[in-house]
């Protein structure tokens, strides 16, 4: 994905659907520059100067750009040199010089060089998507100078491959990122994780200077013992824990600690205490959803002969770990705050209703990754706007929308059916649901 800065059309566009290729307006070089420094998601970004269907079409748009804008850059005391770039097709040395060779329309007055130029231009082709059907010509050209990369070495040199302690559930480092940039994390913000797992989140945040801490129910993964997820490896050696993975990329002194805790039953005294919140709940799939509870609570457990309380492990439904998410955000992040985590779906059955919310947080994005034909999840993206307020609980009781969505609780079972089945609405998935906790 490259987005370009146009310059003619105020919008977003493509040369197709499916193109990887961007063209933007109304964004400054230093814009781009800051954009750049934190996105894993774009390769590079070009000045654009000129764009077509063909060769000629290329250069009859270069040659109307602005030479006001083009001089700077083009002067004999500059140095320069030009790459060619191509998507989904090889091209062979000798076809890039030519390629080269036949932009000799453009005034250039400096002096190449292949080390160290002081400007950079590319042309870029676009041949498709298809790997299977690539033409001979390509179906976009794009001509621009080079301001900036992304960030996509991070995706490498974070992977979790090379990371020092891993477990199953392990959050890919490009989407750990991802998640951190929605968050808008940065250095001095304090950062928690309550679903914490192995730590791939805090890695992220503590790359952009953030101080991290989080929790969860898991005591071995905490500790870091147990068996190992690694292959060839039966159990975890005495250094794999969290703190040892913010050790491994130099960000050691921005690790606040981690601990054993419910998200069920939040520790933390009243009062704003976050400025990000980012999570990946369990779904029941790889990692169980469970909760502690007392024997009080079981339905169907014997009652103890005296009253005192007997730690059990009880389930928690993907509604309940949602509505307390979101009502733990409201509660301890700042104003302005953010909270983004991952929601399950059973594409199906997938409308905006099922997305939980809460009064005192907007609903910035809401991203799709597939993860099967009939299963995705989706990056929700929420910001604080105000305070809780004792008419909020009102709110939330009398207006449906705020209502928990009891379908998500099956999740698990519609990600192993695979098969069809006929597509409930939300109010008769509801109505089942509740249906079924009931009895």
């Amino acid at each position: 994905m490259c987005p370009c800065i146009g310059y003619s059309n105020p919008k977003i566009c493509y040369s197709s659907p499916q193109s990887p290729f961007w063209r933007l307006n109304g964004l400054s070089e230093e814009d781009v520059n800051s954009i750049m420094a934190r996105t894993v998601c774009a390769k590079s970004a070009f000045e654009l100067w000129g764009h077509g269907r063909t060769h000629i079409e290329l250069r009859t748009s270069l040659l109307k750009y602005p030479t006001e804008n083009m001089s700077p850059f083009l002067q004999k005391d500059s140095t320069y040199k030009i790459n060619v770039y191509t998507f989904n097709k090889t091209l062979e040395f000798e076809d890039r010089i030519k390629k080269i060779d036949a932009m000799e329309y453009l005034s250039f007055e400096g002096r190449v060089n292949l080390r160290n130029p002081k400007h950079i231009f590319c042309l870029l082709e676009d041949y498709g998507t298809d790997p299977n059907d690539i033409p001979d010509e390509p179906l976009y050209i794009y001509f621009g100078r080079w301001i900036a990369d992304g960030q996509r070495e991070l995706i490498r040199s974070h992977s979790v491959k090379n990371r020092h302690f891993i477990g199953n559930t392990s959050m890919d480092a490009g989407l750990s990122f991802i998640m951190a940039n929605h968050a808008r994390v940065k250095a001095y913000d304090l950062v928690y994780d309550p679903f914490v797992g192995t730590g791939s989140l805090l890695v992220a945040c503590s790359h952009f200077g953030a101080y991290v801490c989080g929790t969860d129910i898991d005591y071995n993964t905490i500790h870091g013992i147990g068996k190992a997820s690694r292959k060839n490896q039966k159990w975890r050696g005495p250094d794999e824990n969290i703190r040892a993975n913010l050790r491994q990329y130099g960000s050691e002194k921005l690790y606040v600690d981690v601990l054993v805790s419910d998200a069920s039953k939040p520790i933390w005294r009243d009062g704003v205490l976050f400025d990000a919140i980012i999570t990946d709940p369990p779904y029941g799939i790889r990692e169980s959803t469970r909760r502690t509870g007392s024997q009080k609570e079981c339905v169907n457990s014997v009652k103890p002969s005296e009253d005192y309380h007997v730690p059990v492990s009880m389930a928690y439904h993907l509604s309940d770990i949602f509505t307390d998410l979101l009502n733990f955000s409201a509660h301890h992040l700042v104003i302005g705050g953010r909270l983004v985590y991952w929601l399950p779906i059973y594409r199906p059955e997938y409308c905006e209703e099922m997305v939980p919310l809460n009064a005192c947080l907007r609903l910035v994005s809401n991203c799709e990754q597939t993860l099967s034909s009939h299963t995705s999840r989706r990056l929700i993206t929420m910001e604080k706007i105000k305070e809780p307020e004792e008419t909020d609980a009102l709110a939330h009781l009398s207006d449906l929308h705020f209502s928990p969505y009891q379908g998500h609780n099956a999740f698990r079972e519609k990600y192993f059916s695979g098969i069809s089945k006929r597509t409930l609405t939300g109010k008769e998935e509801t109505n089942k649901m509740q249906a079924h906790y009931q009895i």
